[in-house]
C-alpha cells in the first residue's frame, strides 16, 4: 500500500477513535488493540502488549503514546505524527468549545444520562482488551504469580508506576536466579524539576508549566490532576472549583484526558493559553515514542531485557484488571447500569467483530432511554 494511502488509514482511525474514546487510558487501548491486532493486522498482539508494557515506563499519556506507536508502526515517523495529532484533536477541539462556553456562562452542560450508560459500556470493552491480552502475556506460571501478585498490591493503593518497576525488577531477578547469577546492578533515572514562581502566568509561562507536567508525567492521566493543583492552584493561578470542573470535562469528552489542559490554559488565558496548554502537554510524548519505537525490538532480541518486559507486560494487563474494578465500584449504582454492562459484555464477546464505537454509542443510546424508568 502506497504511504499516502497508509497515512490517510492511520488519519481516519485515530480520528475515530478520537471522537469516541470514551472511559480513559485503559478503555482507548482496548480499542486500539481491536483495531490494530484483531480487525486491521498492523502487528502481532505480542508487539502490541510490548509497546504497551515500553510505554508505561516512559512518561506521558500512556494511550495517547500508544497511538503514536502504532502510527509508527504502520507508516513510520510520518505515521507516528499524524496519529498522535489526530487521536488528540477532536478531544482538544470539544474541550475547547466547553472552555468557551464555561468562561461565558459558568457552568457545564447535562450531559449525565449518556455519560451514566457509556461507562458500563466501556467496563465491557476493557474486559474484553484484559482477556485477549492476559492470554498472550501470562506464558509461564512465573508470570501469572507475578500478575496475580501486581492486582493484589494495586488492590491495597500501593502506586501503579511502583508495580511496574517492581515486577520489571522480578522479572529481571527472575531471569538472572534461572541463570545462577548472584548479582544485580539497576537503576531508575531520577528526574528533578523546580516549581515556577508564583507570578502572573502569562502565555509562555502556560507552554512551559504544561511541558514540565507532560515531561514528568507518569502513569495514566488522571496524575495530571495531582500535578496541577501542586502547580496552579497552590500558586493562585487557578481556584479549585475550576480545577474541578476541568476534571469533569476530561472525563465527559472522548480522547485523551489531557486535553484538560486545553480548557485550563483556555481559563488562564483565553485561546492562547489553550494553544499552549495543548502544545506544551503533548510535545514530550511525540519526542519520547519517536526515540523509543525503534528501540523496542532491538530490546526484545536481549534475553535480560527480555525478561523484564515479559514482567511488565503482565503488570499492564494486571493495571487493565484493576482499572476495571475501580470503574466497576464507581458505575455498578442500580440494576440500570449492571444491565448495561451485562448487554455491552454478551455483545463483545459474541460479536467479537463488532466496532467498538458501536458499543459505546450503544451504551450512551442505552443509558438515555433507562433514565427515563
Amino acid at each position: 500500500m502506497p504511504e499516502t494511502q497508509k497515512l490517510k488509514e492511520i488519519a481516519f482511525l485515530f480520528f475515530k477513535l478520537g471522537s469516541i474514546a470514551f472511559g480513559g487510558p485503559a478503555a482507548h487501548i482496548a480499542m486500539m488493540e481491536a483495531e490494530v491486532v484483531h480487525k486491521r493486522k498492523w502487528m502481532t498482539q505480542e508487539h502490541f502488549l510490548d509497546l504497551m508494557g515500553a510505554t508505561n515506563l516512559i512518561p506521558g499519556p500512556n494511550s495517547t503514546e500508544m497511538t503514536m506507536h502504532c502510527g509508527h508502526e504502520r507508516a513510520g515517523w510520518k505515521g507516528l505524527f499524524v496519529a498522535g495529532f489526530c487521536f488528540i484533536f477532536p478531544a482538544v477541539v470539544i474541550t475547547a468549545v466547553f472552555a468557551g462556553l464555561y468562561q461565558q456562562y459558568g457552568q457545564l452542560p447535562k450531559v449525565t444520562p449518556f455519560i451514566y450508560g457509556i461507562k458500563p459500556a466501556v467496563i465491557a470493552i476493557i474486559v474484553m482488551a484484559a482477556y485477549r491480552l492476559g492470554k498472550k502475556a501470562v506464558k509461564t506460571t512465573e508470570l501469572a504469580i507475578i500478575g496475580i501478585v501486581a492486582i493484589v498490591v494495586c488492590l491495597f493503593g500501593i502506586n501503579e508506576i511502583i508495580v511496574l518497576f517492581g515486577c520489571g525488577l522480578v522479572g529481571l531477578l527472575l531471569y538472572f536466579i534461572k541463570k545462577n547469577r548472584a548479582s544485580l546492578n539497576s537503576f531508575l533515572p531520577l528526574l528533578l524539576f523546580q516549581a515556577l514562581s508564583p507570578e502572573k502566568i502569562g502565555t509562555l509561562k502556560i507552554f512551559l508549566t504544561f511541558l514540565k507536567v507532560g515531561a514528568i508525567l507518569y502513569g495514566s492521566g488522571y496524575v495530571l490532576f495531582a500535578f496541577l493543583d501542586a502547580e496552579l492552584v497552590a500558586n493562585g493561578w487557578l481556584s479549585r472549583q475550576e480545577l474541578i470542573d476541568a476534571v469533569a470535562v476530561g472525563q465527559i469528552t472522548p480522547g485523551p484526558v489531557l486535553s484538560t489542559a486545553t480548557f485550563i490554559g483556555w481559563q488562564l488565558n483565553g485561546v492562547y493559553g489553550a494553544l499552549a496548554a495543548t502544545l506544551g502537554i503533548f510535545l514530550p510524548s511525540f519526542l519520547f515514542v519517536l526515540l523509543l519505537n525503534p528501540l523496542i525490538p532491538k530490546m526484545r532480541k536481549s534475553k535480560i531485557i527480555r525478561a523484564i518486559l515479559d514482567a511488565v507486560n503482565v503488570a499492564a494487563v494486571a493495571l487493565i484488571v484493576i482499572v476495571c474494578i475501580e470503574m466497576a465500584k464507581d458505575t455498578f449504582t442500580d440494576w440500570r447500569s449492571l444491565a448495561i454492562a451485562i448487554i455491552s459484555l454478551i455483545t463483545v464477546f459474541t460479536f467479537k467483530k463488532v466496532n467498538s464505537a458501536f458499543i459505546v454509542l450503544g451504551g450512551g443510546f442505552l443509558g438515555y432511554l433507562l433514565s427515563f424508568l
